[in-house]
């Protein structure tokens, strides 16, 4: 069976450390994000990866675990994703209502893809970022690279 998800990041070692999963829905709550990873993960469209990001136009949710432990249903983290994403919906000149689906792909793609050229130090990270911090994201990420629409 063919499965695809929308951006899968893989660290120094070309190791899976992330799997995310985009959609354009606005003020999704935690448990509906964590059904929908249930459910995911129930059917094994995604492989083993140690973070698992639901990106939404106004929110993130990050379960930072692998999901052999399948740990909860509810997020590690619920992050709002308005102060990270503002800048891109500015250059853009849209506004999270208004944007496509795959306009926001292409956006979480290009944030993303910042972390994870990024060479700021932990404490250079403002307040709305610090998740990537305190998760262990970026030490998972940094210096790796991404693939946009995986199939696998």
């Amino acid at each position: 069976m063919t499965t695809r998800w929308d951006i899968a990041v893989y660290d120094r070692n070309e190791q899976l450390v992330l799997v995310s999963e985009i959609k354009n829905k606005l003020d999704a709550a935690p448990e509906w994000a964590g059904r929908l990873r249930r459910n995911i993960l129930a059917h094994g469209i995604y492989p083993d990866a140690p973070f698992f990001l639901i990106a939404f136009p106004n929110r993130f949710y990050l379960w930072a675990s692998s999901k052999e432990t399948q740990s909860g249903i509810n997020p590690d983290y619920i992050i709002d994703a308005r102060p990270i994403l503002q800048p891109y919906f500015e250059k853009s000149q849209i506004t999270p209502e208004q944007i496509s689906s795959q306009s926001l792909e292409l956006i979480v793609t290009a944030w993303l893809s910042a972390v994870i050229h990024s060479e700021r130090l932990p404490e250079d990270f403002s307040s709305s970022e610090h998740w990537l911090i305190d998760s262990g994201l970026y030490a998972a990420i940094v210096g790796g690279r991404f693939e946009h629409e995986v199939l696998a």
